[in-house]
């Protein structure tokens, strides 16, 4: 990874103790989509990643509801590539699959258009954080559902000390920057 890029990443992410709740501390990713240099340097990153470790052809980028709406089109749009959407449950027109998963205060569900992917498809999974593991690992088994070949999750930022990327094995696991 060029240094310089990065460091411009990881200098528009700033942490709020306490929220939403006690003892949390959030890692806010506002100050990197205000700074359109920053923005351009996490895509660029991301997109690096994928052109020296997947040498097979990415079909597409697939978002997760909502932060991964933002990062996906860009990502995919400098790979020269599709984005589909993986959203909450209800969101979406259509037939769609679902998978469920858990929250620590219960269940949730993620959905994707039936006909979003032929079987066979090559997809890397975007979102701007990987905390738990939950959501992503819940996206890998929705894409798994139609046949769909993961390649790889991505996130700009990851929480390692919640051991997420776990969640994913054997799906390979990449971000930009590592927090405990």
């Amino acid at each position: 990874m060029a240094e310089s890029q990065l460091q411009l990443v990881a200098r528009r992410v700033r942490s709020f103790p306490d929220f939403p709740k006690p003892g949390i501390l959030f890692r806010d990713i506002t100050p990197l989509l205000k700074d359109p240099d920053a923005f351009r340097a996490s895509i660029e990153l991301l997109a690096d990643h994928l052109k020296e470790n997947h040498k097979t052809k990415i079909d597409y980028i697939a978002g997760l509801d909502a932060r991964g709406f933002l990062f996906g089109p860009s990502l995919a749009q400098k790979l020269g590539i599709g984005f589909v959407l993986i959203r909450k449950q209800g969101k979406l027109p259509g037939p769609t699959v679902s998978s469920s998963y858990s929250l620590e205060y219960g269940q949730a569900q993620l959905e994707i258009q039936e006909d979003a992917l032929e079987p066979g498809q090559t997809v890397v999974i975007v979102d701007d954080l990987m905390a738990t593991g939950g959501t992503m690992g819940a996206a890998c088994k929705l894409l798994q559902s139609l046949k769909a070949e993961v390649l790889e999750g991505l996130a700009v930022v990851e929480l390692m000390s919640l051991k997420g990327r776990e969640k994913l094995a054997p799906v390979p696991f990449f971000s930009l920057l590592h927090y405990d």
